[in-house]
């Protein structure tokens, strides 16, 4: 496990278009499923990683929490498959089933979504806003697995608050911190070491 924090993607940036097949239903997500929406929370997970697995409640419980709002929400998976097979779509698909997430689970196979993201580690988070602007790349709170903090969704959660109330999110966002994204060998972005 390699402890990396993410990228910072500068605010203002737009959301990178995206098409994905979700590992439960098989279908198509893309920007445009949640043309609809005020605004769009895109989180990078997988299913091995115990950053992940420490707030992966929370997670869902954000998706339960935000269901008849006007949040979108994705998560995407972008870790390399065959070496680590707990990432695999088979494996994601259990993992949302058996969590409950409302929200779709996407596989990003060649790892473009994430590049075009800047997605460095798991998870990560992005939200945009109804111009498809980034108005908050970070943390979900300041837990970890070993500090003994409360998985509370807070700082994350302030910033749904904001965006859906159209008022001003701080710009002083704590980088997430987590497992770095497993690249397919020779695959790796320059952005990322």
């Amino acid at each position: 496990m390699a402890l990396t924090t993410s990228t910072m993607l500068p605010l203002g940036t737009k959301a990178p278009n995206f098409h994905l097949p979700e590992v439960v239903s098989g279908k198509t997500i893309s920007l445009s499923t949640f043309a609809d929406k005020k605004a769009l929370l895109v989180m990078f997970i997988c299913r091995h990683c115990p950053f992940v697995k420490h707030v992966q409640t929370e997670l869902a419980q954000i998706g339960k929490d935000y269901s008849m709002s006007d949040l979108g929400i994705v998560a995407i998976s972008a870790n390399d498959a065959k070496n680590y097979p707990d990432d695999a779509p088979e494996s994601l698909k259990a993992m949302a089933t058996e969590l409950g997430f409302n929200f779709p689970l996407c596989y990003d196979e060649t790892q473009e979504t994430a590049k075009a993201y800047t997605a460095a580690c798991t998870p990560d988070f992005f939200i945009f806003d109804s111009s498809d602007q980034l108005v908050y790349r970070g943390q979900l709170d300041d837990s970890r697995p070993s500090n003994g903090k409360p998985v509370t969704g807070a700082d994350l959660r302030a910033a749904i608050k904001a965006v859906l109330a159209d008022t001003l999110i701080t710009t002083e966002q704590k980088p997430s911190v987590g497992c770095n994204i497993k690249w397919i060998s020779g695959n790796q972005p320059s952005y990322f070491g």
